[in-house]
């Protein structure tokens, strides 16, 4: 089975883990033959406290993971400590070199400019941080009104309920359109915003 890890550390967005989550898991859940699973990871294994209060615990640690076939890094107030965290750096640039697909969400993609992932290639943020992507790495190509922008081994989302966006999409590449259709299908969701 190929592995997809959802990141949590203490200050994450609630739904920038668990919107991803939600799509990822009813999709391995319901659908093995695919070939994924999806997991929860925290740098210690230890419960974290998301940005609102919500607790969540993750299945393992940095330590214990398996190799990844996907890194998802959600966003939260909790990035502006991982940003300028040296080890926190020095474990995404690793991930990069052994995992096929790096994704984020919102925030979560200033943690990957900081790491040095993004030089050179297109990204978007939450929109109220999307100037601080090219204060990290002015190289970027910032992409204001994209959902998220696929760049090959790299996906970047923007704000909250975009990364529930991003990993639909990342369905589709994985597992092709019709099973992105039937996991939108089974979570009922409805993208169109009701005001």
């Amino acid at each position: 089975m190929k592995l997809i890890g959802v990141l949590l550390f203490d200050g994450v967005e609630e739904l920038d883990a668990v919107g991803p989550w939600e799509v990822l898991a009813w999709w391995t859940q319901n659908f093995p033959q695919d070939g994924y699973e999806v997991t929860m990871v925290s740098p210690d294994g230890r419960p974290v406290a998301a940005a609102k209060g919500m607790l969540l615990t993750p299945h393992t640690s940095r330590a214990g993971l398996p190799e990844l076939e996907v890194l998802l890094h959600p966003g939260g107030v909790g990035t502006r400590a991982l940003a300028v965290d040296p080890e926190h750096l020095r474990w995404m640039r690793e991930l990069r070199a052994s995992t096929p697909l790096m994704s984020s969400v919102c925030t979560g993609s200033l943690v990957y400019a900081a790491a040095g992932l993004l030089t050179d290639r297109p990204a978007t943020t939450y929109w109220g941080a999307l100037d601080h992507l090219t204060e990290y790495d002015p190289t970027i190509t910032v992409k204001p009104e994209s959902r998220w922008v696929d760049d090959g081994d790299t996906i970047t989302s923007a704000g909250v309920s975009a990364g529930i966006d991003m990993a639909l999409h990342l369905v589709r590449r994985l597992a092709g359109a019709e099973r992105a259709r039937e996991v939108r299908r089974g979570i009922q969701y409805d993208p169109l915003p009701p005001v």
